[in-house]
């Protein structure tokens, strides 16, 4: 790695990291960053996941107030994303990933509209002790597999399904997504580390960004009103669901 390039991934780490924090798209930053730097898709997705666990460390540094209270939901809810992390790496190093990348555009698609319209539905789904319900649970543990399998956008997919389920502010969902959704990223960078092709010179700087990143983000949040970052998650993550779409189904 030339410095002039180590620089360009610090700087991508720390706005990916931002970005994973404010609106849950780090990848779409940091994943274009390693392409362009010459490393293969498979590489540069598993180099991405390695160091994304980082963004998840520095968020949940950064949202100790939000997380106050949250102990136990973040130690029910984080078996389950570790266990799905694990599960959907597995699933990568044993197979391609056509198959979440079929379905990615739609499930992303559709996450961002539930973000989008969450105030009209909170009432009928979310609830104090929402992260009880065995629906949650299995849908927490089947976008953990998505993030460890594919990962394009999983951040917004955990957020709309806490969000739909859980009514409390939508700071403390975003500091629980972090967290919970930074666990799903560490498992599967441990079968990453041990089994992938992971560029680590690539990976160093990245990381050190991402946990800048993840720190300065929940700042961010605190100050932005509630609506603002959930339309504009929402309208990113359309973007982004039209832009998979796009290169998939053509």
């Amino acid at each position: 790695m030339r410095l002039a390039e180590i620089f360009t991934l610090l700087g991508a780490g720390v706005l990916a990291g931002v970005a994973s924090t404010v609106a849950s798209v780090a990848s779409v930053i940091s994943y274009p960053v390693l392409l362009a730097l010459g490393l293969s898709p498979v590489s540069a997705n598993m180099t991405n996941t390695v160091a994304l666990m980082f963004a998840g460390a520095g968020a949940a540094g950064g949202s100790r107030p939000e997380l106050a209270g949250q102990g136990t939901r973040v130690r029910r809810l984080g078996l389950l994303t570790a266990l799905g992390g694990a599960a959907g790496a597995a699933l990568l190093l044993l197979a391609p990933a056509r198959a979440f990348q079929v379905v990615a555009p739609c499930l992303i698609g559709a996450a961002s509209l539930l973000l989008i319209v969450q105030p009209m539905i909170t009432g009928w789904t979310a609830r104090p002790g929402g992260e009880q319900s065995q629906a949650l649970r299995a849908a927490v543990f089947g976008v953990a597999v998505y993030v460890g399998y594919f990962g394009a956008a999983g951040g917004i997919l955990m957020l709309a399904v806490l969000t739909a389920m859980l009514d409390q502010p939508l700071a403390r969902n975003i500091a629980l997504k972090n967290v919970v959704a930074g666990l799903a990223n560490a498992a599967a960078a441990v079968g990453f580390a041990v089994f992938g092709p992971v560029r680590w010179a690539a990976a160093a700087p990245l990381a050190a960004g991402f946990l800048a990143g993840g720190w300065i983000g929940p700042a961010l949040v605190r100050r932005i009103p509630a609506r603002a970052v959930r339309i504009t998650i929402g309208v990113v993550g359309l973007t982004v669901a039209v832009t998979l779409g796009i290169r998939t189904y053509r």
